[in-house]
């Protein structure tokens, strides 16, 4: 007879119970009460920090399209370890996303509106089709991971005949909907900073989701290989380091030839709340971790590239909350800070989305033990 052992309790089982629990109770308050009295919303700001999440989070989740799109389509084969870590996180950046959009709908009994009350003229009607789809074509790529699990190899032999098709859908929808969320903000040229503002603004979306996608799953990668397990090696994430430091490269210099373009430069030289929010944003996440990308000691470390990754993700994470939140704020006169509800519920999902990552990858055969060598 086997005996029970209790799971192991640690520092992040705790404090994920701790926010999940706390999550749980304030959803519960906001659909009970109402958003007026739970949240700090108003005519002024009806978009506050769960649209900052969204953008954080659909922005986390680009290494599924990027990863898939180097391995299945341009056959990128030396990538093909990361190809599952990449879809889970995709999958549950998308699932994480859909439920912050319910929690922040006024409505939220009303979700299912846009699936019949059409708007083809409308931004949102379709970033929200694309979100519906994308995720579908997720659930059938991360399919075969949960079959394989259970020894059930007809139905993935059915899902691997019509992989090609769903994967290139795949990556249409996310890339369309990457520089979507970027076109949403175009319609308020004169009340967001032109520290944010551009008619570039989905561009720039679409090139710093595949830097925040990359880092993303290096770190998780860098938090699983313990005990002596190495999820990916020295070369490939030195591979993905380089990836990375491209994609904040490009994105440096579109906006700032576009803000030179735009005689918006001049605005970084004026000592203003929306100044300092700006250069934290541009140094901690993008020039800073560009500049040690350059070294290669860096890229092999294990150490700095996890601290450099950390650095890309907080840029990244103040980039979208500038972009929904600070560049609309006049300070002192019109301004918005989330309620302790609103902090609740977005810590709480957060934490949902890194447990459900690690129990996912302890049971189902995410990652590869040793990564395919790379073919010619």
């Amino acid at each position: 007879m086997k005996s029970f052992t209790l799971p192991r309790i640690t520092v992040w089982s705790v404090l994920a119970t701790t926010l999940i629990t706390a999550g749980v109770l304030a959803g519960i308050a906001r659909f009970t009460l109402g958003l007026g009295a739970t949240t700090h919303l108003s005519d002024q700001f009806p978009w506050g920090l769960w649209i900052g999440f969204d953008f954080l989070g659909i922005g986390l989740a680009a290494a599924g399209f990027t990863i898939v799109a180097a391995v299945h389509l341009f056959h990128a084969t030396e990538y093909e370890p990361i190809v599952r870590p990449a879809i889970l996180t995709a999958f549950i950046g998308y699932l994480l996303v859909v439920f912050v959009l319910v929690i922040d709908l006024g409505r939220p009994d009303h979700f299912w509106h846009p699936l019949v009350m059409w708007n083809p003229h409308s931004v949102m009607f379709e970033i929200t089709w694309c979100v519906i789809l994308y995720t579908t074509v997720l659930s059938l790529e991360f399919a075969p991971i949960v079959l394989e699990k259970f020894h059930m190899h007809a139905p993935i032999r059915w899902i691997h005949t019509f992989s090609l098709p769903f994967m290139i859908l795949g990556v249409l929808l996310s890339t369309l909907h990457q520089s979507s969320f970027g076109s949403l903000y175009l319609i308020v040229p004169n009340r967001l900073h032109p520290l944010w503002y551009s008619p570039l603004l989905p561009v720039l979306f679409f090139v710093s989701c595949i830097a925040s996608g990359i880092s993303m799953v290096l770190i998780e990668t860098l938090i699983l290989s313990r005990n002596g397990r190495t999820l990916l090696s020295t070369r490939l994430r030195a591979n993905l380091a380089k990836i990375t430091a491209v994609a904040l490269a490009v994105y440096m210099v579109i906006r700032f030839q576009d803000m030179l373009s735009r005689g918006a430069l001049h605005e970084m030289t004026r000592l203003t709340y929306h100044s300092i929010a700006f250069y934290a944003e541009i140094l901690l996440g993008f020039a800073i971790p560009f500049v040690l990308l350059m070294f290669e000691r860096i890229r092999t470390s294990r150490r700095g590239l996890y601290i450099t990754s950390l650095m890309v993700l907080a840029g990244f994470a103040l980039n979208r909350m500038n972009t929904a939140i600070t560049g609309l704020e006049d300070w002192p006169t019109r301004t918005y800070f989330p309620s302790v509800l609103e902090i609740l519920i977005t810590l709480g999902i957060a934490a949902i989305g890194f447990t459900a990552f690690t129990l996912i990858a302890r049971y189902l055969p995410i990652f590869e033990a040793d990564p395919a060598a790379p073919t010619h």
